[in-house]
């Protein structure tokens, strides 16, 4: 992926106009793992969703896969790209059996035909297999509605449903946010796992500095709009809270606000 010099803003010309990208450059290598942390309003979501085609980017070029997806709807790029939410709700057929929702990701960009059909035994045996690697003892239960599962349950199942296609770049939207500490680690955990089983391009958003600096082999830290430092290798191994806060500081010229949820 290749984000060159994009910018966007929001409610131009008015009295809440607000500049939410300003001239960002990011390229990604084939196989990636990328945190990205940056305080409220430091462009994380807005970066996503322009990769993503939520919107339209007003300046600048997006290239995932070597393929100029800038004036792509969300639609057509949702060929090349895995997305996981924050929200467990999303990303999933809550009425629908686990098996039927992995078959629609399976099946998803194939003839529409196909999705009326029934599941082989042949599939429901992959399913079972790709669900046992989670650990969470889904692949007994490929018939329970989704929405009967838990939020950690969902998330490990739309992780296992954006990667299903081996995605050129997958999308994670602060996706262990809204579960408790032990959950979020699972999560993470099975993040890990099937990124680095399947070599994909990843982009992680977090607001955990921790897990920015535990998880990835490079972590990005955003402010206005823009990337104020890139750190990887040998030197994101080596990083610590204090360590990322006093490199922030010296970036920004300013002190990083004291939030919990950033420190956690």
């Amino acid at each position: 992926m290749n984000l060159k010099n994009i910018y966007k803003t929001f409610n131009p010309g008015t009295i809440n106009e607000k500049r939410a990208l300003n001239g960002l450059n990011l390229k990604l290598n084939e196989g990636d793992f990328v945190t990205v942390i940056g305080g409220n309003g430091a462009g994380k979501s807005t970066m996503l969703n322009a990769v993503a085609g939520t919107w339209p980017v007003d300046e600048g070029q997006i290239l995932i896969d070597n393929i100029d997806v800038t004036k792509l709807s969300e639609h057509k790029r949702a060929t090349y790209l895995g997305r996981v939410f924050q929200d467990p709700m999303t990303g999933t057929a809550a009425t629908m059996g686990i098996e039927e929702n992995l078959a629609l990701a399976k099946r998803r960009g194939k003839n529409p035909r196909l999705l009326r059909s029934g599941i082989t035994k042949a599939e429901r045996e992959e399913y079972k297999e790709l669900l046992k690697i989670l650990g969470l003892g889904l692949e007994d239960r490929l018939t329970s509605k989704v929405g009967l599962l838990s939020g950690g349950q969902r998330q490990a199942l739309t992780l296992l449903m954006a990667t299903l296609q081996k995605p050129k770049l997958l999308l994670l939207d602060e996706h262990t946010a809204a579960l408790d500490p032990k959950t979020a680690s699972k999560v993470l955990e099975i993040t890990d796992m099937i990124v680095n089983r399947d070599h994909l391009t990843t982009l992680m958003i977090t607001h955990n500095m921790k897990d920015a600096i535990a998880h990835g082999n490079r972590l990005i830290m955003m402010m206005e709009g823009k990337i104020i430092l890139d750190i990887q290798g040998e030197e994101k191994k080596k990083l610590t809270v204090k360590n990322l806060l006093d490199q922030f500081e010296k970036a920004s010229g300013e002190e990083f606000s004291n939030d919990s949820a950033l420190l956690g």
